[in-house]
């Protein structure tokens, strides 16, 4: 089994351009429901299908296949909700981590967030100073809910 410990926070300030190059991502969803999500991804030349289970404080079931592009991209179009997510991802090491920062588009542009991965939900951690809030128990900010009611509608 896939166990994702992950934590999310709003990004400060600009302090954290320029130390990573970014990916451009593109992302459907074909269900949600009960708090269950599965996505189809395109990132460059590679794509995934992503099967999320419900949260539990900063827990959940993760699985995630690679699938082909050209599978993925039918996918997106055939099959996903609308509107897809769109984010430029940059990951960035700081002090034995690497966060996630996205940086949304399309219909969620203007929104930043940081995420972070741990290997247990207790782990301490020391936040760099472009990491703000903390978001991880507000179910908005997840990708899946961004597609039902995307930033720019807020």
């Amino acid at each position: 089994m896939a166990k994702e410990i992950e934590r999310k926070y709003l990004v400060l300030g600009d302090s954290w351009r320029g130390l990573a190059e970014g990916n451009v991502y593109r992302q459907g969803y074909i269900a949600t429901q009960d708090k269950v999500a599965v996505r189809i991804r395109v990132v460059g030349e590679k794509s995934y299908l992503t099967i999320k289970g419900p949260s539990i404080k900063y827990s959940r079931l993760e699985f995630e296949y690679p699938i082909p592009v050209e599978d993925a991209q039918e996918m997106l179009e055939t099959l996903c909700e609308r509107p897809f997510i769109e984010k430029v991802r940059y990951k960035i090491e700081w002090r034995g981590l690497i966060w996630e920062i996205d940086e949304f588009d399309g219909v969620n542009k203007g929104l930043i967030l940081a995420e972070v991965e741990l290997s247990d939900e207790n782990q301490q951690i020391e936040l760099p100073t472009w990491i703000g809030q903390e978001v991880s128990d507000d179910a908005r900010y997840f990708n899946s809910n961004l597609v039902k009611h995307p930033f720019s509608q807020w």
